[in-house]
């Protein structure tokens, strides 16, 4: 359960359904990135899950699809010096992308007219401006 990535209270996606590679970590950091295989790529088959219900996959596939590879989401993280720490870090990417992808669509907003009082003020603020750029003009200080 501790290897579980939980997205929302009903839906955990099982260790057994991610795929983790290991490579060496790129940049500054001399032996230790050279040898230490610490950078996680963690993998993810959000087409063919089977805990992942039919109608909240459609939702994910359409919102991730510029993300993903065959329907394969892959997430990488180097930030740690540590194995463990990147593990986490991913799971933690991973579980925070799919909840985004996860939510309900936003309401649809009601489209509104303004009131008949903010017409008429409106349209008074126009005249008064008018006015005085009206009284601007004229005679100049001869």
């Amino acid at each position: 359960m501790a290897d579980d990535v939980t997205v929302t209270r009903t839906l955990v996606i099982p260790a057994s359904e991610l795929r983790e590679r290991f490579s060496r970590s790129s940049g500054p950091g001399g032996q230790g990135v050279n040898t230490a295989d610490s950078r996680v790529e963690l993998s993810f088959d959000l087409a063919r899950s089977p805990s992942v219900p039919e109608w909240l996959r459609t939702r994910m596939l359409e919102r991730l699809a510029s993300r993903l590879i065959d329907g394969v989401l892959t997430i990488t993280a180097s930030e740690h010096r540590a194995q463990l720490q990147n593990r986490a870090a991913a799971r933690d990417r991973l579980g925070a992308l799919l909840r985004s992808a996860a939510a309900p669509p936003p309401p649809m907003r009601r489209p509104t007219k303004p009131s008949r009082g903010a017409k008429e003020r409106r349209i008074a603020e126009k005249k008064r401006r008018g006015d005085t750029k009206r009284g601007r003009s004229g005679g100049g200080w001869d």
